[in-house]
């Protein structure tokens, strides 16, 4: 066997590397040598500050340090001599009396009162943000409400169609059905029929083309599948829609068990088998449906307030707007052409119960209708230019209205997630938020959405984005601050309060007018059609002040014109008289 030894070395201790080339260099060791150094002068320190531009000046300059010294004395009581025990009171009442007898008393009090002023001033300044109360916790600060335009949904058809009804997907709200319809039915046959489902976050591409075979004037997502959908035909026909079969629509009513005009409104409603709704239009028709068998509906009710138990359809009064609040059950709310909203029951016996409660709401027709989703006894009426707040407990008047506006209001809604904000459309494109807590004359934020006429509103269930369709066939993503979506921690207390002492301030106006209507009742009564003057005065004494001025200065402006027609009357005979 052949013995091997291996010699370990470092590389280290190799020495330097070498690096073959075809160059020729020459590598020297320069060794320091201490004589050089003085050649040279040190330097130090050897930092130099540079400018771009030329120095003109160089010099210093410090302030004199300002020293500061806190000095103070604690008194507990006073300040007494060696001598004087403080707590026996007898010595010092003694002391107090000697002191109070020296002629320069009163002198040394005038001198110490101003620097002792001044001193308690100076410890009267406080922090005004400091905490004090570290049990509680400080208020916030009032957050800045503001709105900003997310996305557009525009319609692809060159030819612009107004949005007439949004709504959410119940998947967390991950897609919206747009219907666009012309109201100018007039031509309407020039328009497309289509309509749309968008995914919120892709605003170029619809998701899914309708295609019915006449325009939808409503759209409405089923609350329990994302893929079904209800619409309302111009024709006045009711339609079933599933997106995961087909685009077009799977079965719709015949034309003689539908409306007999076009159906605007679809809303679902509770029930076992999720398949039920009901449908509304000018017709003054209330009729309730069921998906699986659309032919005929399960039950109509024509809105007629003269005479219910006839169900004539003549008389019956159109049907503008159309609520439903699910936590109710079988109650439905809806506002008619004549301003007039009715609280219906639909387990009612007869239609005089299922139409009782009635509310004159608006001058005008009744534009929307909705409850409070938290208070759910007190509802929303949008119409003509003014928006109002009602209780169930005051049918005469409502307990909250907005100011007139200068343009007609299109559209209202509740915010789903803050109790106290509701939302406003415009027709002249603007969109107010309103905020109930913070101010009742005016809106808290007044947003220019667009240019065209706003015809819709439709808030996220989250309350954060607001959906608003437009005149111009376009559909708004709005996202509003937290100010407007986020409840403060007692804004359902105060919220509560207001309510209820507007509500009682309703019921007792209320009471007084009732009062008043029936002295006045019994004064023509017992007046009866020989009135005297007397008479007549009490009738005035009974009315508001305020009525008989005006009463007087709308008299008062009759005669004057009168007086002044009848002059110029006489100035133009005797200028036309022939003089032989």
């Amino acid at each position: 066997m052949e013995t091997q030894y291996v010699y370990v070395k470092k590389r280290s201790q190799f020495g330097k590397r070498c690096y073959f080339s075809e160059q020729d260099k020459l590598e020297l060791d320069i060794k320091p040598d201490p004589a050089l150094a003085h050649n040279y002068i040190r330097l130090d320190p050897v930092t130099r500050g540079t400018q771009c531009h030329k120095v003109f000046a160089a010099h210093e300059v410090n302030t004199t340090t300002a020293t500061f010294k806190d000095s103070g004395m604690f008194h507990v009581e006073g300040g007494w001599p060696k001598d004087i025990n403080k707590d026996d009171q007898e010595q010092t009442v003694r002391y107090r009396r000697k002191i109070e007898k020296d002629e320069l008393y009163i002198h040394t009090l005038l001198q110490l009162l101003p620097p002792m002023e001044h001193c308690i001033l100076q410890n009267n300044a406080c922090n005004i943000y400091e905490q004090y109360f570290h049990d509680t916790e400080p208020t916030q600060l009032v957050q800045r409400t503001f709105c900003r335009t997310v996305n557009v949904y525009r319609d692809p058809l060159p030819v612009k169609r107004p949005v007439t009804h949004i709504s959410w997907s119940p998947d967390q709200g991950s897609r919206i059905a747009v219907s666009h319809c012309s109201t100018d039915f007039k031509k309407l046959a020039n328009y497309s029929p289509i309509s749309y489902i968008w995914d919120v976050e892709n605003p170029n591409k619809p998701f899914v083309k309708l295609k019915p075979f006449c325009p939808l004037l409503a759209l409405e997502y089923n609350p329990k599948d994302s893929n079904i959908l209800v619409s309302g035909l111009s024709t006045g026909q009711v339609a079933f829609w599933d997106i995961r079969r087909s685009s077009e629509l799977i079965d719709a009513s015949l034309m003689e068990h539908s409306h007999r005009d076009p159906c605007d409104r679809v809303l679902w409603i509770n029930s076992k088998t999720g398949t039920e709704f009901f449908s509304a239009a000018k017709d003054g028709q209330i009729k309730w449906w069921d998906t699986r068998k659309l032919s005929a509906p399960l039950e109509t009710l024509v809105v007629d307030l003269t005479k219910p138990e006839e169900q004539d359809l003549d008389r019956a009064i159109g049907v503008s707007a159309l609520q439903f609040e699910p936590s109710i059950g079988t109650r439905f709310m809806c506002g008619l052409e004549n301003g007039t909203v009715i609280s219906g029951n639909r387990k009612g016996k007869t239609p005089a119960e299922k139409l009782a409660v009635r509310f004159k709401a608006q001058y005008g027709p009744v534009i929307s209708v909705e409850r409070n989703p938290t208070f759910v006894k007190n509802f929303l009426s949008v119409g003509d230019w003014t928006a109002r707040i009602w209780s169930e407990d005051c049918r005469e008047s409502c307990i909250m209205w907005t100011p007139g506006h200068g343009v007609l209001l299109t559209d209202g809604v509740w915010s789903p997630t803050k109790y106290s904000v509701f939302f406003l459309a415009k027709n002249d494109g603007t969109l107010d938020a309103w905020d109930l807590l913070v101010q009742q004359d005016n809106p808290v934020l007044s947003v220019k959405v667009c240019d065209d006429a706003l015809t819709c509103i439709r808030p996220h269930e989250q309350g954060q984005l607001v959906a608003v369709g437009s005149k111009n066939g376009s559909v708004y993503m709005l996202e509003f601050s937290e100010s407007l979506t986020v409840n403060q921690k007692n804004d359902k207390l105060l919220l509560t309060a207001l309510l209820d002492r507007e509500t009682r301030r309703e019921k007792v106006i209320e009471a007084k007018n009732r009062e008043l209507r029936l002295k006045m009742k019994t004064v023509r009564q017992d007046s009866g059609d020989h009135a005297d003057a007397a008479t007549r005065r009490s009738l005035d004494d009974l009315k508001d002040p305020l009525i008989v001025q005006c009463e007087q200065e709308y008299q008062a402006a009759i005669e004057a014109e009168m007086a002044k027609q009848a002059t110029m009357d006489n100035a133009e005979v005797n200028n036309n008289v022939y003089t032989p």
